[in-house]
């Protein structure tokens, strides 16, 4: 490491995001790669650096320790790196892509590695020939099947196929053409990051769901959004295109991929609140696409809500070893005993309802106009 490039990256912050700590031996992982990034000039942020209430003998509130105390963190955070490796299913750890969302919306530089840059097709076992089409476990065709992630991940984050040392060598590389670009008469201007609707007397909600993969996606989600208008509530769908997005027309997966993530960052910006599907995919693990979606939502101050058909504890829904094996599960990682019934980004940030979508509307729709009165209260 040249003395010059070390002074290059020195005011980076780097958020290491990843499922290491569910890992046997992971906090030792993590140490390692804190320190080979400080040992190439990079401040590293990490959680687990400050007290935590981890004594409490609510669960729930150990849980709610870390997210604040992740929250603190993301605020001085300038970088993630993000382990994109496949976690409890095909896809990778949901957590770790709220925490992307949470980095987006601040503006932080996203950072991913993975060993597997094969299409996802490829790389899910559970994706077949199906009548002469290319479909997945549930029947759906292929939706993002020829691109190694979900679109929110290829959109928001610059995925390197490697390690996460391979990662760190590039984001020097990119600094050093940031200060390069400096000293050019260009400039580039980010419409993304402003709202294209505007607040309206209805609370405007996005429908944060997996039936965006769905042949009959539109029909399904004219349904829910007919629900949310006998609420009072105006709300839109992944599959609609948000003002200010136009639909782009090419063979090119890349491009397909960025023009549908930059309308879905745009419906998270131009919401007032965000209704999202948290039930398991493709594992045990919350849809990589919504889970980015409710990270970016809460950075940027929407109000969440989830729903799962299931809302009883994680540690009973998810496979393990018991206590007396740290409640490690098939590939000897750690499963979350805070009495949440989800991931601790998800459970920490918002209500959870338990039932379909078409049960728990109303349950959402009286909690937002109870805030909203007691707001103008």
């Amino acid at each position: 490491m040249y003395r010059y490039q070390h002074n290059l990256v020195s005011k980076e912050a780097l958020y290491i995001a990843g499922p290491e700590c569910f890992y046997t031996y992971g906090y030792d992982m993590l140490a390692a790669m804190r320190a080979r990034a400080e040992a190439l000039g990079f401040g590293v942020t990490l959680p687990n650096d400050d007290p935590l209430d981890m004594e409490n003998p609510d669960l729930q509130k150990r849980a709610d320790s870390i997210f604040a105390n992740l929250e603190k963190i993301m605020h001085d955070t300038t970088a993630v790196v993000a382990d994109l490796e496949a976690y409890r299913g095909a896809e990778p750890d949901s957590g770790t892509v709220y925490e992307l969302g949470m980095a987006y919306a601040k503006g932080a530089k996203c950072y991913g590695y993975t060993r597997d840059k094969r299409s996802f097709s490829t790389k899910n076992p559970n994706t077949g020939l199906r009548d002469g089409q290319v479909r997945d476990e549930f029947g759906n065709h292929a939706f993002y099947g020829q691109l190694p992630f979900a679109p929110t991940i290829i959109g928001s984050t610059k995925i390197i196929e490697g390690d996460f040392d391979d990662c760190l060598k590039m984001m020097i590389v990119d600094k050093e053409e940031e200060y390069k670009f400096q000293a050019k008469r260009g400039y580039r201007v980010d419409y993304s990051a402003t709202r294209t609707v505007k607040p309206g007397e209805k609370p405007l909600v996005y429908l944060a769901g997996v039936e965006r993969y769905q042949e009959n996606a539109k029909e399904v989600f004219e349904k829910m959004k007919e629900l949310c208008a006998r609420h009072g509530m105006q709300a839109f769908s992944p599959v609609d295109w948000a003002a200010g997005v136009t639909p782009v027309e090419t063979d090119n997966p890349y491009v397909w991929a960025e023009n549908l993530f930059d309308n879905y960052q745009q419906h998270v910006r131009n919401c007032d609140v965000i209704i999202a599907d948290l039930n398991n995919y493709r594992g045990y693990e919350v849809n990589n696409d919504v889970g980015f979606e409710c990270g970016m939502g809460f950075w940027l101050g929407k109000k969440l809500y989830g729903y799962m058909e299931d809302t009883s504890p994680m540690i009973q829904r998810v496979p393990h070893l018991g206590e007396e094996k740290e409640f490690r599960d098939h590939t000897g990682s750690n499963v979350e005993n805070f009495n949440y019934p989800c991931n601790l980004m998800f459970s920490c940030s918002m209500k959870i309802f338990e039932g379909a979508f078409e049960q728990i509307i109303e349950q959402v729709a009286k909690d937002i106009f109870q805030e909203k009165d007691e707001r103008n209260a």
